[in-house]
């Protein structure tokens, strides 16, 4: 594999983020909905460190280059 094909640790970080924030959405409305709020909480939780994980992301790529 070529550099170009290989996702760069910050593009990974920034993926990695988006699929726990949108996880953590979907988790955090169906504890709503179902009222539950230990697994909203968990949703919240898991979003925000997605948020966090992409911003990781964001920095690592500027560095990156």
């Amino acid at each position: 594999m070529t550099s170009s094909t290989t996702p760069t640790s910050g593009t990974h970080d920034q993926v990695e983020g988006k699929v726990h924030e949108v996880k953590g959405a979907v988790k955090q409305k169906i504890g709503h909905v179902t009222n539950n709020p230990r697994l909203e909480d968990e949703g919240a939780a898991e979003r925000i460190s997605g948020v966090v994980e992409k911003k990781v992301g964001d920095i690592k790529k500027v560095f990156e280059k």
